[in-house]
């Protein structure tokens, strides 16, 4: 286990909650301190290589567990502070802007949630209007081109006493015990918290510039107060790339301009909601999922050609990899028999499940069960670095690199690593709406029997019947070898359960094994039932680690298209 501590050296802290700038974030949010070792390493003509590595091992780990004290939280007074030019900042146009802005985010949602997720045109157009309410510099740049009979009344402006003065609350806390220690289930290697302690040292403050911290690795990790959980608080966390959507953040406002921090919602629970509320059921590959989007004009592909893609993502991580490739990566032993343990799993995401689903792919993730070793994790998660950075070449430091599988005559498939998945991005790609946890669950794409029932559409309606039969066993089976009980109702077909979704029989044949004669699944489509809520991502049958039998959630209720 590995741990930060946070000593707050005035006993409070002062911070706005993301949702409500009136009050205050308590306990703080693991993206804030995050972002505060990021600020830290940057300031620096020459930024340590060894730990931007470390932030790199930082950010890839699962959300940390948080132990808060209990904390007071103080009435917020309002101070009036003078803004330095009238003509940039004024009052009623710093108003206007800024409710410009949250018409337009909100005007964005709708859109979203109108089109199932699909970023239609007028998406685009929203979201471009945004970037240009944002943009202040046109405004900073015409500060000083003002009418001749309006110079003197601007120039009176600027004095102490005619300045414009805007409200401001700093919210915060005050606290009962200074210490706050955030903690990973992970360990990292030796350097690396060496990298990591040093560049706490260095780190001032957290939050609001009044909150003085002295930061260290912890020599140990009480408690937790707060841990990540399918339902609570949310707080804001981080996943892997973070660190490079810091960057390009920063190249786009350069510390003038407005700007939001990147991060990945995360559910908290207090220890005494976790007593009262017993954690739902989750299969054996559930875990961390890294989301890679298609862009624009890669998002034609069908989801029949699943199984495909996925092979050619792990191909390149295969390639990109650092030598000897585990077997929680390859998903076989050193003799080539299947690992009889969860590994990564390559899963490509369809649209589906929306008024307007056409099943196309809109992006892939892979997924990083969480008992996957470390060595394991971090050859994947090396593999992924690796990859971008060969790709970026000389591209710029800051900028998002497309990475490519090219399929030969069938052409190539462009990329670009979903770091922030935040308001605007497409619902496909959120890893929480393939979480759930729900008791009914339906195949996006159909699932690979790991037994076959025989024929399904032929024959008398005896011997159809049998294979169905045997068909619901084999699913039944797959659920248990998932690590999850038997579902109460298990109903199979050859057509999908939720709109968008293609039938089975349009899907290529899926076949497992080496040698001359590999073994032929049979796909179905799956609507299963549960007796408890099941949380995910689920993912079933014997094609599991290649996109088919992925699974999503719904609401319990007499159709899944209701």
């Amino acid at each position: 286990m590995f741990g930060i501590e946070i000593n707050f050296l005035t006993g409070r802290f002062t911070a706005a909650a993301h949702h409500d700038r009136a009050r205050a974030e308590w306990p703080p949010h693991p993206a804030r301190l995050f972002s505060a070792l990021v600020a830290t390493w940057a300031d620096s003509d020459d930024p340590d290589r060894a730990e931007r590595a470390a932030l790199e091992w930082l950010e890839a780990q699962e959300a940390p567990a948080i132990s808060a004290p209990p904390a007071d939280e103080r009435t917020a007074a309002t101070h009036f502070v003078p803004v330095n030019d009238a003509s940039v900042i004024a009052s009623s146009a710093y108003e206007k802007r800024a409710q410009k802005i949250e018409d337009l985010l909100r005007e964005h949602s709708e859109e979203l949630a109108a089109s199932g997720g699909k970023e239609t045109g007028r998406a685009r157009t929203l979201r471009n209007d945004v970037a240009k309410q944002r943009d202040v510099a046109g405004i900073v740049s015409r500060a000083g081109d003002v009418k001749p009979d309006k110079a003197g009344e601007q120039a009176r402006a600027l004095f102490p006493e005619g300045r414009n003065r805007q409200a401001r609350q700093w919210p915060s806390v005050t606290l009962r015990n200074p210490r706050v220690v955030f903690s990973w289930e992970a360990e990292p290697a030796g350097e690396t918290r060496a990298a990591l302690d040093g560049l706490l040292s260095r780190v001032t403050r957290l939050g609001h510039s009044s909150s003085l911290v002295s930061c260290r690795v912890a020599s140990d990790a009480p408690a937790p107060s707060h841990r990540p959980a399918r339902r609570g608080e949310v707080m804001r966390a981080v996943g892997a790339g973070q660190l490079a959507a810091l960057e390009t953040e920063y190249a786009s406002h350069r510390g003038c301009k407005p700007r939001a921090l990147p991060y990945r919602a995360v559910r908290y629970r207090t220890l005494d909601e976790e007593q009262r509320a017993p954690a739902p059921l989750s299969p054996n590959t559930a875990g961390d999922w890294h989301v890679f989007e298609f862009v624009p004009r890669s998002r034609k592909l069908p989801s029949t050609r699943a199984a495909e893609i996925a092979l050619a993502m792990r191909a390149a991580l295969f390639t990109y990899a650092p030598d000897p490739l585990p077997e929680g990566l390859t998903g076989h032993r050193a003799d080539g028999s299947p690992s009889p343990d969860p590994h990564v799993a390559f899963l490509p995401l369809p649209y589906v499940g929306y008024e307007h689903a056409d099943g196309r792919l809109l992006g892939i993730a892979v997924s990083i069960p969480k008992s996957l070793d470390r060595s394991a994790r971090d050859s994947v998660l090396r593999a992924i670095g690796h990859w971008e950075r060969s790709a970026a070449g000389g591209a710029g430091r800051y900028s998002a690199p497309e990475l490519h599988l090219t399929f030969g005559r069938k052409g190539r498939l462009g990329m670009i690593r979903a770091a922030n998945l935040g308001a605007i991005a497409m619902q496909t790609l959120m890893p929480h709406r393939w979480r759930g946890p729900s008791r009914r669950w339906v195949s996006a794409a159909p699932v690979a029997l790991p037994a076959h029932p025989g024929p399904l559409g032929a024959g008398t309606a005896a011997a159809r019947a049998k294979a169905w039969a045997r068909a619901e066993r084999a699913m039944a089976a797959a659920c248990r070898h998932a690590g999850l009980p038997e579902p109460e109702e298990i109903t199979l077909a050859l057509t999908p359960f939720i709109k968008g979704a293609r039938p089975a029989p349009d899907f290529p044949p899926f076949r497992q094994g080496r040698g001359p004669r590999p073994v032929a699944r049979r796909l179905v489509h799956a609507s299963l039932v549960f007796s408890e809520p099941t949380a995910g991502p689920l993912m079933l049958g014997a094609g599991r680690f290649l996109g088919l039998g992925l699974m999503r959630p719904l609401p319990d209720a007499k159709s899944p298209n209701d």
